[in-house]
């Protein structure tokens, strides 16, 4: 890497912040482009790997910034959504950490399943022309670096099976119950 590459790479900065929600904490890391990624379960541990797994990918230390405008538009916009207050994100999204078909199923997913509603994995394959890759829809699901604001959660099996989730199936069946889908677990 010549002076030129490796200023380039410690150009790029990365903010991180832990926010308080309704399905425990969530990490949220930015970049100059927009959020590049959230975490679920953010404990300590979790969120040490996640921060390394960045600084790795992205070439840049992750600083602790939860005043950075972006990640306080972020958190505003999650607990406004955590409220039932908001249905839609309206941030800027860095989808640096994800590329070809898990992009584009990902972006589909973010512009064309609404708050509120439900796409089998199959369905989803078909509105980006890959009818037969339901399964690998599954994987790109998996592979969510933005989930909730990009809602994988809203991604179910055809036959009425919830699919499975990187939260863990208790914070899909929350979120799903947030947005009406579901009705609240009854304890």
């Amino acid at each position: 890497m010549d002076s030129h590459e490796r200023e380039e790479r410690s150009e790029r900065q990365v903010v991180w912040a832990v926010a308080a929600t309704g399905i425990g904490p969530l990490l949220l890391a930015a970049t100059e482009d927009g959020l590049v990624n959230v975490v679920f379960h953010a404990t300590d541990a979790v969120r040490d790997r996640a921060l390394s797994r960045l600084a790795s990918r992205l070439g840049a230390e992750p600083v602790e910034a939860p005043g950075s405008p972006l990640l306080a538009e972020a958190i505003r916009q999650l607990e406004t959504y955590f409220a039932g207050e908001r249905r839609d994100f309206e941030l800027p999204l860095d989808w640096s950490l994800i590329s070809g078909f898990n992009r584009q199923v990902l972006r589909e997913l973010a512009s064309g399943v609404p708050y509120g509603t439900v796409v089998g994995y199959g369905d989803l394959a078909k509105r980006v022309g890959q009818p037969g890759a339901a399964q690998a829809v599954g994987v790109a699901m998996g592979a969510n670096p933005l989930p909730v604001v990009v809602p994988c959660h809203r991604v179910v099996e055809s036959d009425g099976g919830i699919g499975g989730f990187g939260g863990g199936l208790e914070t899909k069946r929350a979120l799903l119950a947030l947005e009406g889908v579901l009705p609240e677990p009854l304890f």
